[in-house]
């Protein structure tokens, strides 16, 4: 599906690996027995590689949301250099392994993404920030998807973000072969649906700044696009979108179907938009007459299969 290996960065513990402050971890099966078979992890334990031991004493984020201190609870320690200067560090070789992705720890005070409890001085919890390494991690690659594992339990959220893996590693490969304005606007057209199913706007958008390739510096123009494609990923795919989508699709052999042909998709795809299947049942069908009817410009379509199938991420949502 890929040409280039799925590299994707993840806290070391969500691998099984005994690294956490009391010589645990947090394994996540997932993860681990079902992505893994996928994707390249590259582990990373902020506070092991910041010369932290285990074990170690519990560490909190303190002061300031926006710039906080990683702080001992009990010793009142203060490990934020040793915390940056190992992100400095480890976020140039993480640079040279051209990474599709990252799953962070949701709540740890190095790589929590959203939400991290962050304490007064006087030991209150005030405000909710970012761990001090997943902060650093997503200002210096803006486009890389990035997730944490307890909301991967969601099917949605787990859709979305491996969705935006598998692009994101197509997008690598268009930069990485050499982009030229026919090969961005042959990318273009394969995501369009995908596209659409998250955002008819952006879409639109996209399409005029393909559109006007000629007023860009092919390296701008990439710039602009990669950000925009990765931004409409981004935006909820609903039923209802999912449903414009098929119908769309549809649309390219429906008059080659038969009454009873047409009829069965057209209540599968309802059925779909009520609820009682999810959407790899019409999706199934559509693809089979797809391939039936031989239709080429849908067949190239990334939609259709956007991730291995064996993920079943679709027999969810």
């Amino acid at each position: 599906m890929t040409s280039a290996p799925l590299r994707l960065g993840i806290s070391r513990c969500l691998l099984g690996d005994e690294v956490r402050f009391d010589r645990g971890h947090k394994r996540d099966q997932f993860l681990t027995d079902v992505l893994g078979r996928y994707v390249e992890w590259v582990p990373v334990c902020p506070e092991v590689e910041a010369g932290l031991g285990i074990p170690r004493e519990a560490m909190r984020l303190v002061g300031n949301p926006q710039h906080p201190r990683l702080v001992t609870i009990t010793s009142k320690h203060d490990h934020t250099e040793a915390m940056e200067t190992m992100a400095e560090g480890r976020l140039d070789s993480l640079n040279s392994l051209d990474l599709s992705g990252f799953v962070f720890k949701r709540g740890s005070p190095s790589c929590g993404l959203e939400r991290v409890r962050v304490y007064t001085v006087q030991g209150m919890p005030s405000q909710s920030g970012v761990g001090i390494f997943a902060k650093a991690f997503t200002e210096q690659f803006p486009l890389i998807p990035v997730e944490e594992e307890g909301r991967l339990c969601d099917p949605a959220l787990r859709e979305n973000f491996i969705e935006r893996v598998f692009c994101y590693r197509r997008f690598q490969d268009l930069v990485q072969n050499g982009v030229t304005k026919q090969t961005l606007i042959r990318f273009h057209t394969i995501h369009k649906y995908l596209l659409l199913a998250h955002s008819q706007q952006h879409y639109e958008a996209m399409g005029r700044l393909v559109g006007q390739a000629e007023r860009y510096r092919l390296k701008e123009l990439t710039l602009k696009y990669g950000e925009q494609f990765m931004t409409t990923l981004t935006m909820k795919a609903t039923v209802r979108k999912h449903v414009n989508v098929l119908q769309h699709i549809v649309g390219y052999f429906k008059s080659r179907l038969t009454t009873q042909e047409k009829a069965e998709l057209l209540d599968v795809i309802a059925d779909y938009h009520r609820g009682l299947t999810p959407l790899i049942v019409p999706l199934t069908l559509v693809k089979h007459y797809v391939q039936i009817f031989d239709v080429g410009y849908m067949r190239d379509q990334v939609y259709l299969n956007p991730h291995p199938k064996e993920l079943m991420l679709r027999n969810h949502v």
